[in-house]
């Protein structure tokens, strides 16, 4: 199982390629004269950066505030350039994991190679996936939230009636039996 291990990264981001409705998504470690890139889904991003508040929030709560865990993301640390290149996906993100070293007062996110298994070949061991490791301190952790949360929320604006993206060529709302009405975005009633 090859690993791409950083401990830890000079710089570790989520970042998107492409327009709002059709980006691709990345995590990018940096680190040692090395870079990885590897590909994920949007809510991938999303429900990374939701846990890995969660488990800052909660290594601070069980520590009583001993842990040296920022509540929110130092100015220091904020990262809002560009993916760097070239954007090479390394492979494809299937599982995460998270968790926190008490020894050494870091994150450790793990992003393992989706491995499809094949049907055919029942007696043929599967492949061992690829994984990227990651170590970073708790302040790097909530700068990577805090990007990670303001990237998936540029995407495209939802309906005010039916929650659903809003394309730039249009949009067929259910809330409006399929049609597609004038303004959407002026959710206000009228006549």
């Amino acid at each position: 199982m090859p690993v791409f291990d950083y401990d830890p990264p000079e710089r570790f981001v989520a970042g998107a390629v492409g327009q709002p409705g059709s980006r691709a998504f990345f995590l990018q470690a940096r680190g040692q004269g090395r870079l990885t890139t590897v590909g994920l889904e949007k809510f991938q991003v999303a429900a990374l950066a939701d846990r890995l508040d969660e488990l800052l929030d909660e290594v601070l709560r069980r520590s009583g505030g001993t842990v040296p865990v920022p509540a929110v993301a130092p100015a220091s640390l904020t990262d809002n350039a560009p993916l760097d290149v070239p954007i090479s996906e390394d492979f494809r993100v299937g599982t995460m994991a998270l968790a926190w070293d008490a020894d050494a007062a870091q994150v450790i996110i793990e992003a393992q190679e989706v491995v499809v298994e094949d049907e055919e070949a029942d007696d043929s061991p599967v492949a061992e996936p690829t994984v990227l490791r990651v170590h970073i301190s708790p302040g790097a952790a909530r700068a990577f939230t805090k990007r990670a949360l303001a990237l998936v929320a540029a995407g495209r604006p939802p309906c005010p009636l039916c929650g659903q993206p809003l394309d730039p060529e249009g949009h067929i709302c259910v809330r409006l039996n399929g049609y597609r009405g004038g303004d959407v975005t002026s959710a206000g009633g009228g006549e």
